[in-house]
């Protein structure tokens, strides 16, 4: 039995990784595969198997699975190519006949208005046409996610958004780290669907008062229109597309599409999800 992790050398992979090794799953039965040459390393020292791979490339794959091994695939970070991606992933672990895959993917994937949601909801119909078992993790918003948010509020003083009212359930990697490694050793969880959220939804004023706290200094909210919030952006140097992305993000939190609480991920973990404070504080520190 082996425990590969698709995407190890990312953030969360890493944390996976780690998070595997603290369950006593022992370093010869995970299998590290990522395109970071030097982190692959990295893990090799510490006796972990490891396989350089590019979604991309599907002979990048061979070898990788075997019937004996259960599969976390991390949803890739490349918008527009991750489908494909994915796909190449779940064809070579369909050919080998895996026990059973893991897949990281978006809050109410199949339904959500929300930007990100398209094509996790096509890579979660792929693995349902596979016909492997698997067990779908769709991970609400990293707080991490906001370390953009703090450097500039420490560089201005203000936080910057065209987000509303809208709330966001965050919590840290670290925790998603840990639900994907007791799904990935718990076969029980096989055909579930969990909703990972934080255990609170907090807004853009609660958010700004977490960085204050974090940056030691006061952080306004500057509230403006999604048009503002566009062009403030682009002239910050920002492209366009991204721009247009990180505006429509702003738009699905005003929309409450990131607000959901179902209390899934604190379940699987057995503890509280890590307040936005304290991942906010770890992650500027490191």
């Amino acid at each position: 039995m082996s425990y590969i992790v698709i995407g190890a050398t990312g953030q969360l992979g890493s944390l996976t990784v780690d998070s595997l090794l603290a369950r006593g799953i022992a370093p010869n039965q995970v299998v590290a595969a990522g395109r970071n040459t030097e982190k692959l390393a990295k893990f090799a020292e510490r006796g972990i198997r490891t396989q350089r791979i590019d979604l991309s490339e599907r002979s990048s794959l061979e070898g990788l699975f075997s019937a004996e091994d259960t599969v976390l695939l991390i949803s890739g970070s490349e918008i527009g190519q991750r489908v494909a991606q994915h796909g190449n992933a779940i064809d070579a672990a369909k050919a080998a006949g895996v026990q059973r895959i893991v897949y990281t993917s978006a809050p109410k994937a199949s339904t959500s208005a929300l930007v990100v949601a398209p094509e996790h909801k096509a890579t979660e119909e792929l693995i349902a046409a596979s016909g492997l078992p698997a067990t779908i993790l769709r991970n609400g918003w990293y707080s991490e996610n906001y370390v953009p948010a703090v450097e500039q509020a420490r560089e201005t003083g203000t936080l910057l958004t065209s987000a509303g009212e809208g709330r966001v359930s965050s919590a840290s990697r670290r925790d998603y780290a840990d639900a994907a490694a007791i799904v990935l050793t718990d076969a029980s969880t096989t055909g579930r669907v969990y909703e990972l959220s934080g255990d609170y939804a907090w807004n853009q004023q609660e958010l700004a008062e977490a960085i204050s706290t974090a940056v030691g200094s006061d952080v306004a909210v500057a509230q403006v229109s999604p048009e503002e919030h566009h062009s403030a952006l682009v002239s910050a140097g920002v492209d366009e597309s991204t721009a247009g992305f990180l505006v429509a993000l702003d738009g699905n939190t005003r929309d409450g599409l990131l607000s959901d609480t179902s209390g899934d991920l604190s379940a699987l973990i057995g503890r509280p999800t890590t307040p936005l404070l304290d991942g906010l504080r770890e992650a500027v520190s490191v």
